[in-house]
C-alpha cells in the first residue's frame, strides 16, 4: 500500500522564488507590450498578410492550448485508470493544464487586434463554426478541472474525484478534437482538409502536454528537491515515448493518405521535398526532433533513467512539436488557395503563388508573454495551494517498491 503522501506549498521565503516572479512578469509586461503595438500600429508591422492571417501568436496559442489538455495525462491515468504511482502528482498536473490553457487563451484575445470583439463571438454564438464551439470547451475545461482539482484535494470529496475525472477526461478529448478540426474542416486549404487533423492533435496533445509536464516537474525537483524516484522517471520515460510513436502513427497515416489522393500531389511534394523551411521542419522538427530522437531516448535498452534522459526527451518533444504546429499552421497557408481545381490561376493579386512570411519580432514577443504567463500561473498556484508532494521516492509513491 503506498504510504501517505503529505502535500505542501512552494516556500516564498528565499530569494530566488520572488526574482523568478520578476522575471515572468517582465516577460509578461513585454508581451503586453508587443500586442499593444501591433494594435495600435496595425497588421502590417507583423509578418502576416491577407493569405497568411495565422501568424507566430498563433503558433504559441495552439502549442500552449494543446499542451494543457495533455498535461491533465498525469492526473487522468492516477485518478480514472487507478495507477496510484502517478496519485500523487494529480494536483499539479491539473493545475498546470489549467495554466497552459490561460496563457494559450490569452495569445489569441490578444491576437485578435481589438480583443473586445471578443465580446461579440461571446454573444452572438455561430454554431456552424467550430470557433464557437470552442468557447465552450475552454471555458468548461477550466470549470470541469477546477472542480476535479478540489474533489482532489478535499478529502471528503475524495470518493467522486474519479468520476469527475473520467468527466474532465472526456472533455478535454472534445477539446483537442475541437482544436484539430479548426484545420481539418477547412476545406478550402488542401494542407488541412483532412478527418485525420482530430486524432493527430489528440496523440501531439499527450505527448507534448506529458513532455512539458515532465520539464515542469524536474524544475520543481531542483528548486524543492521531490526526491523523484527511479522508477517513476522510467515509467514517465516510457509513457512519453508510448505517445510519441502515437503521434509519428498518426503523422505517416496524414502524409500516406494524402499520397494517395492525386488532388493533393502538389501540396505533399511541397511539404515532403521541395517546400524550403518547411520541408525542413517537417524532417528535421516533426520526424527528427518531435518522433525518432524521442523514441530512441525512450527506448534505448538501458536500465539507468536519470533525470536528463527525461529533461532531453522532453525538451526534443517540445522543439519538434512546436515545429510540427508551424508546418502546419504557417506552411498550410503558405499553399496557394485552390480557387479553381484543374485550372491555372494567374493575377497581379498573386493568386497561385507561395506566400513568404517571417515572423515579425512583435509576434514572438506576444507568444513568449503567453508562455510567462502560464508560468506566473503555475508558480503563484504552487505557492498558493497545496500541490507538491514533499516525497516522490519509490519507497514512497510505489507500493511494490523494495
Amino acid at each position: 500500500m503506498m504510504k501517505k503522501i503529505i502535500y505542501s506549498e512552494l516556500p516564498s521565503s528565499d530569494k530566488g522564488y520572488y526574482g523568478l516572479l520578476a522575471v515572468v512578469t517582465a516577460v509578461i509586461a513585454i508581451g503586453l507590450g508587443a500586442a499593444y503595438h501591433m494594435e495600435h500600429m496595425g497588421h502590417y508591422v507583423t509578418g502576416m498578410n491577407n493569405q497568411i492571417v495565422w501568424g507566430m501568436p498563433h503558433v504559441f496559442a495552439i502549442f500552449l492550448i494543446v499542451a494543457a489538455s495533455g498535461a491533465l495525462n498525469i492526473a487522468s491515468i492516477g485518478t480514472v485508470f487507478g495507477k496510484t504511482i502517478y496519485k500523487p502528482l494529480g494536483r499539479l498536473s491539473s493545475w498546470l493544464s489549467v495554466a497552459l490553457l490561460i496563457g494559450g487563451l490569452a495569445v489569441l484575445v490578444l491576437d485578435l487586434g481589438h480583443p473586445d470583439r471578443l465580446i461579440i463571438a461571446m454573444t452572438h454564438n455561430n454554431f456552424s463554426s467550430i470557433f464557437a464551439w470552442n468557447i465552450y470547451f475552454y471555458v468548461g475545461f477550466i470549470a470541469i478541472v477546477a472542480v476535479y482539482m478540489w474533489f482532489q484535494m478535499e478529502k471528503k470529496m475524495n470518493i467522486y474525484s474519479k468520476s469527475v475525472g473520467t468527466l474532465a477526461f472526456v472533455w478535454r478529448l472534445g477539446l483537442t478534437t475541437a482544436t484539430g478540426s479548426i484545420f481539418g474542416f477547412l476545406v478550402a486549404r488542401e494542407a488541412y482538409d483532412s478527418a485525420i487533423m482530430a486524432p493527430l492533435f489528440i496523440s501531439m496533445s499527450f505527448a507534448l502536454g506529458l513532455a512539458v509536464f515532465n520539464i515542469t516537474l524536474l524544475i520543481l525537483n531542483s528548486v524543492a528537491n521531490l526526491q523523484l524516484g527511479h522508477r517513476l522517471i522510467r515509467r514517465l520515460c516510457r509513457l512519453t515515448g508510448v505517445f510519441t510513436a502515437a503521434v509519428l502513427y498518426f503523422g505517416i497515416i496524414q502524409h500516406l493518405t494524402n499520397l494517395y489522393a492525386a488532388e493533393h500531389d502538389s501540396v505533399q511534394a511541397f511539404i515532403l521535398f521541395n517546400g524550403g523551411i518547411y520541408t525542413l521542419l517537417f524532417w528535421v522538427g516533426q520526424i527528427g526532433l518531435g518522433a525518432v530522437l524521442p523514441l530512441l531516448i525512450a527506448f534505448w535498452p538501458s536500465d539507468e533513467y536519470r533525470h536528463n534522459r527525461l529533461a532531453f526527451l522532453s525538451v526534443a518533444i517540445c522543439l519538434g512539436s512546436f515545429m510540427t504546429l508551424y508546418l502546419i499552421i504557417i506552411g498550410g497557408q503558405a499553399w496557394p488557395l485552390n480557387l479553381f481545381p484543374g485550372m491555372e490561376v494567374s493575377s497581379s493579386f498573386a493568386d497561385g503563388s507561395i506566400v513568404n512570411y517571417s515572423p515579425s519580432l512583435p509576434e514572438i514577443l506576444l507568444g513568449i508573454g503567453g508562455l510567462g504567463l502560464s508560468a506566473l500561473l503555475v508558480i503563484v498556484g504552487l505557492n498558493v495551494l497545496k500541490l507538491l508532494p514533499k516525497n516522490l521516492a519509490d519507497s514512497v509513491i510505489d507500493p511494490h517498491a523494495r
